[in-house]
């Protein structure tokens, strides 16, 4: 095989590739108008924080943490400090950023461990778009739970069980989460430590 027999190969190789990652992840789910996910995230604080190692990191419990959301969008992540804890982020939608009548009317995009929305008129409250949707990064706490991350895509509607941590490492590395739906920008992601995560519909 020569040197341009091989570059096509790999170009077609690169095309499967991508095809096969949008099919898994990127191929939207469609679904008729109407609230997927009615109610808000409930959230536990804890009194008494316990410690979970993974590798060389710690994590400290801040809160138990469960809801059902529809799956606004998802960004995969490998080389970053955190890609080997939260692999993932999941955007999660709720309430009337669950309908699709809604979020027709939203371009929503993730990067940098953001994630980010834009409107040419606003089908709802702008705070209503803050408070009832959130970046999450999901750290998969065990193989069974990795690999139905791995299945995620967006439009999906997903219950997720687990805690609200922070992380650190003995370098002086930290990633801490939002406790509050209320907050935005920097600092507004929930670290999740799932436990279970099941795919609904």
């Amino acid at each position: 095989m020569n040197g341009r027999q091989l570059g096509l190969a790999f170009a077609a190789l690169l095309v499967v590739w991508g095809g096969m990652h949008w099919w898994r992840h990127d191929r939207p789910v469609h679904d008729a108008p109407g609230v997927l996910a009615p109610d808000p995230p409930e959230q536990v604080d804890l009194d008494t924080p316990a410690q979970l190692t993974r590798d060389d990191l710690t994590l400290t419990t801040r809160a138990h943490f469960e809801l059902t959301a529809r799956v606004l969008s998802r960004e995969d992540y490998r080389f970053d400090a955190g890609a080997s804890l939260a692999p993932t982020d999941l955007a999660l939608g709720w309430g009337r950023m669950s309908d699709s009548a809604v979020l027709q009317r939203i371009r929503i995009t993730q990067g940098s461990r953001f994630y980010y929305w834009h409107v040419d008129d606003f089908p709802i409250p702008r705070r209503e778009i803050e408070r009832s949707s959130a970046n999450m990064h999901i750290i998969p706490a065990n193989a069974g739970v990795r690999g139905m991350l791995s299945r995620v895509r967006a439009g999906e509607v997903v219950h997720i069980e687990g805690f609200l941590v922070d992380a650190r490492r003995p370098d002086g590395w930290q990633w801490h989460t939002s406790l509050t739906r209320d907050d935005t920008g920097n600092g507004a992601c929930e670290l999740v430590y799932v436990e279970s995560l099941v795919i609904d519909r």
